[in-house]
């Protein structure tokens, strides 16, 4: 037997860990062509495991588990396999598009910081945001770039500046089970007992320049990742003007949610959009 039905095998759990997890993500994943398709399903599944360790697994070592993952991502990558498919699909991933330690060692640094309950400084935020979301844009784009260099690195301030998007937005609307889950305030100079619509107006000014940074890009994407993009742009669009549109009570209050109907809709606008983008 070949060791090809393991790769599929894992590359396939790495897709069944997003479903299970994230529907809104996942889709986006699935809009892409299928040739980036397993890779990216496999960078999230990396991501996934990471983050769960630090945010869910109490009553463990969680220090020790993650060390051991980091460790053993690294084992996979150089010896090309792993009896974890997770990481076996990774390093799948890793190894076939040229994702390296420039990238994976700061996501494992901000996972480690996580380990802290702690307040941001502004270096520690701007640190914190390029290994869990900017670097993770980067693996990514170095799937959709495939070994185009010239590419990679023209588009690589604006996947940063989408990543960075991303992770403030979902800071943002999980600002209350942060602080009260997991004692963590993202967002430097911000009080979460005094969080005031003056903080959040500031928070999403930021986040609005990162977007328009990030659209330019997405507009210089390979057409058969374009798509997929440019939906999950508009997704987390529309819960920064769904989270601007409330209070700052309301926003540390619930979780804003974007209904089904709504996820539709931004679907069919998506679709049409990129279809007026230049090829």
């Amino acid at each position: 037997m070949s060791i090809k039905l393991f790769d599929q095998t894992a590359k396939d759990m790495s897709r069944k860990l997003a479903l299970n997890y994230s529907t809104s993500f996942s889709l986006g994943i699935r809009l892409l062509s299928k040739e980036y398709r397993w890779a990216v399903f496999a960078i999230y599944g990396l991501v996934r495991v990471a983050d769960e360790i630090v945010d869910t697994f109490h009553g463990f070592n969680k220090a020790q588990m993650l060390s051991d993952f980091k460790a053993q991502a690294y084992q996979s990558i150089e010896e090309g396999i792993s009896t974890n498919p997770v990481l076996h699909a990774f390093q799948l991933a890793a190894n076939q598009f040229g994702i390296g330690k420039d990238l994976i060692d700061p996501f494992f640094y901000s996972m480690e910081e996580d380990l802290q309950s702690q307040v941001h400084s502004e270096k520690s935020y701007n640190d914190y945001i390029f290994g869990s979301a900017e670097v993770v844009g980067l693996m990514c784009l170095k799937v959709f770039c495939a070994g185009d260099e010239n590419t990679y690195n023209f588009l690589c301030p604006m996947a940063k500046s989408l990543g960075s998007a991303f992770q403030k937005v979902n800071f943002l609307r999980d600002i209350q089970s942060d602080m009260s889950e997991r004692g963590r305030v993202y967002f430097p100079g911000v009080n979460f007992e005094t969080f005031s619509d003056s903080d959040k107006r500031h928070i999403v000014l930021d986040v609005k320049n990162d977007f328009n940074k990030a659209l330019p890009g997405i507009k210089k994407l390979p057409v058969g990742c374009r798509l997929g993009v440019y939906t999950a742009y508009q997704y987390y669009l529309e819960l920064l003007h769904k989270i601007e549109r409330k209070s700052a009570v309301d926003v540390v209050k619930s979780r804003v949610r974007i209904r089904n109907s709504l996820k539709f809709t931004l679907l069919v606008k998506s679709f049409f959009c990129e279809k007026l983008m230049p090829a």
